[in-house]
């Protein structure tokens, strides 16, 4: 039984699923920081702020906390966010506090790409928070409550509340975000984030994440800030002539306490205000979706901002100018020639991309590609939502076993000891650090490389390489050697993560 809405405040659990070791989780390498986990559910977080102010609330992220039955004994209703990947998780939550008679409210990418598969929680609250979970409190408030809430405006940013901090130990993140815009205009056959925040790109204000940086930097953050947007330059003329002039003259008067990253498409490296701009204002790492080398399956995809285009000069354009590239790969498409897995490799070994995310391409629900093969007669079920786990929901047209097995060799190619620590060398050698800003002294940074010179640098199966790149960064570049230390440690975690996963292979698709 749930109280009476108007008697007294309703008790909130707000709940994040576990995700399971993944390419992002970067579980193995937080070992090295004493963290628990990469980054805090900025979403749910934000849907705290849009709670009444009277509710009593409480969250639960099940990547550093424990579910307690005591929790969901003290909850009248269970608020559930989650995407595709943390699917597992979310059945494990839906069952427990059903089995305490609680009533669930769930929201995220998971529940509104497929809300047909989850006629068991009692409130679906569909796309954005700010848009549809006013509405589904009015009408709790006046005890008719429907099941689903879906709407298809897009709200207006400005009107987001900051994040509700209060709720979280920032001790068990290694990273916090802020967002500032959502949407994309760009119309690619398998992503779904169009479907999720709408094809116009909305942004907030300077002064809005300036107020959230200030929250964090109040609170004692000092470190790295991701920018949690799906495409950070969709609005370069708002970057130019707003944002980023206002965050360098913040960052400057604070002396630099936070780096920051986030994702961009591939023509951010055409332009070099924009690039020198985000560098002044303390970027150092950008995301990019480079897909294929093959232009066939770019033009099958409709990513056109990265068709007819030198994605390698782009990559090492950002590198030179600053900014460390994080590079997508996909495998898979109609289009790709079995030649695709040894290109794919020479161009991750080529461009210097240290961090190289490849995976065998999946059809999200909902998405372009979902319908179309669909309608072939091609579809074989749901994604796992994990696309690095050498999993594909549909019948390719490459042969399958040569597709899992040329798959299988990239990632033995370029997560072997010397490829990997090779690709380390090519970046280090083409990246120029910002000349503004200061790498933010952590204790745990300290114990992370003494723990680096152990497990990579002693027992490592790659100790050889470990030991031959950091003299090789001491010798050349030795105001990189913290870095060339941090991605020695991210590669160990890619690393455990293929090999956990069954994706490692021995030899080449022939």
């Amino acid at each position: 039984m749930t109280k009476e809405f108007n008697k007294e405040p309703l008790n909130i659990l707000l709940i994040y699923p576990r995700y399971p070791d993944t390419f992002w989780s970067f579980r193995h390498a937080l070992k090295f920081i004493s963290k628990k986990s990469f980054i805090p559910p900025l979403g749910l977080l934000t849907v705290a702020s849009l709670l009444p102010s009277n509710w009593n609330q409480r969250l639960v992220d099940l990547n550093v906390d424990v579910l307690l039955d005591e929790d969901i004994l003290w909850a009248d209703y269970v608020l559930i966010s989650a995407m595709e990947i943390q699917k597992k998780s979310v059945r494990e939550i839906v069952s427990k506090a059903k089995d305490f008679g609680k009533r669930i409210v769930a929201g995220g990418p998971l529940f509104s790409l497929s809300p047909d598969r989850f006629e068991e929680i009692d409130h679906l609250i569909l796309q954005e928070a700010e848009t549809n979970l006013p509405s589904f409190i009015k009408d709790l408030k006046k005890g008719e409550a429907k099941h689903l809430y879906a709407n298809s405006e897009w709200p207006d940013l400005t009107l987001s509340p900051l994040p509700k901090w209060d709720l979280i130990d920032f001790s068990n993140y290694a990273v916090m975000s802020v967002q500032y815009c959502r949407g994309c205009p760009f119309d690619c056959e398998f992503c779904d984030v169009a479907l999720l925040n709408g094809k116009e790109a909305r942004i907030k204000t300077e002064i809005q994440i300036l107020e959230e940086l200030d929250t964090l930097y109040m609170k004692g953050w000092r470190g790295i800030v991701f920018f949690a947007d799906d495409n950070f330059i969709l609005k370069p003329r708002k970057l130019k002539g707003e944002l980023l002039p206002a965050l360098t003259k913040w960052m400057e008067e604070r002396r630099y306490p936070f780096s920051f990253l986030t994702q961009a498409s591939i023509n951010l490296g055409e332009d070099e205000d924009l690039m020198k701009l985000m560098v002044a204002a303390g970027f150092n790492s950008v995301f990019v979706g480079i897909e294929t080398v093959e232009e066939k399956s770019l033009v099958e995809c409709r990513k056109v901002m990265n068709s007819q285009r030198d994605m390698m000069a782009a990559v090492k354009k950002m590198q030179n100018l600053g900014l460390q590239v994080l590079g997508g790969f996909i495998v898979g498409f109609d289009n790709d020639p079995p030649s695709i897995f040894e290109d794919q490799v020479n161009f991750i070994q080529q461009s210097g991309i240290v961090t190289a995310m490849v995976g065998l391409l999946n059809a999200p629900p909902g998405t372009k590609l979902y319908k179309r093969l669909q309608r072939e007669g091609r579809l074989l079920g749901e994604p796992t939502g994990d696309n690095t786990d050498a999993s594909i929901n549909f019948i390719p047209k490459l042969d399958y076993h040569q597709l899992v097995q040329g798959y299988k060799y990239i990632l033995s190619s370029i997560y072997s000891p010397r490829h990997f620590y090779h690709r380390i060398a090519v970046f280090l050698a083409n990246y120029t650090p910002p000349k503004k800003g200061r790498e933010t002294f952590k204790l745990c940074y300290v114990k992370a490389f003494f723990q680096s010179i152990w497990t990579l640098g002693i027992i490592g199966k790659g100790r050889f390489y470990y030991w031959k790149t950091l003299l090789w960064t001491a010798c050349r570049y030795p105001a990189h050697v913290p870095l060339c230390v941090r991605l020695s440690i991210y590669g160990h975690h890619f690393q455990k993560i293929y090999e956990n996963s069954g994706s490692q292979g021995r030899g080449a698709a022939k």
